[in-house]
């Protein structure tokens, strides 16, 4: 038995948790913050056989997608009366960051 965490940007959750529950995966959905700009993930708990894993990667694969965003930068701790106009920085956010761990005992009750 396996378990997979997997954290997606909270755009792709949604659609994640469909497709997987389409084919026949339950998963439980955890809402996080986290990472370089602080904005809201997701991170997707799914249980499977070891057999299934590679079956459930493809389906984070096929519904977790990076995409660009343009950010404002923090400013540097500045002088009183000094301006800083930060230009936005383009970043790449998305995607999946995925653990597999083992499971020594499951229970559903």
């Amino acid at each position: 038995m396996k378990l997979i965490i997997s954290i997606v940007h909270s755009d792709d959750a949604d659609g994640l948790i469909s497709a997987l529950m389409d084919k026949g995966y339950r998963s439980t959905k955890i809402s996080t913050t986290g990472g370089f700009l602080r904005e809201g993930n997701a991170t997707i708990l799914v249980g499977t056989e070891e057999e299934n894993v590679q079956d459930v990667l493809s389906i984070i694969k096929a519904n977790c997608h990076t995409r660009t965003q343009f950010v404002n930068p923090l400013p540097p701790v500045m002088e009183p009366g000094e301006l800083y106009m930060p230009n936005p920085v383009e970043v790449q956010v998305g995607g999946a960051t995925v653990f597999i761990l083992n499971v020594e005992q499951f229970w559903r009750f």
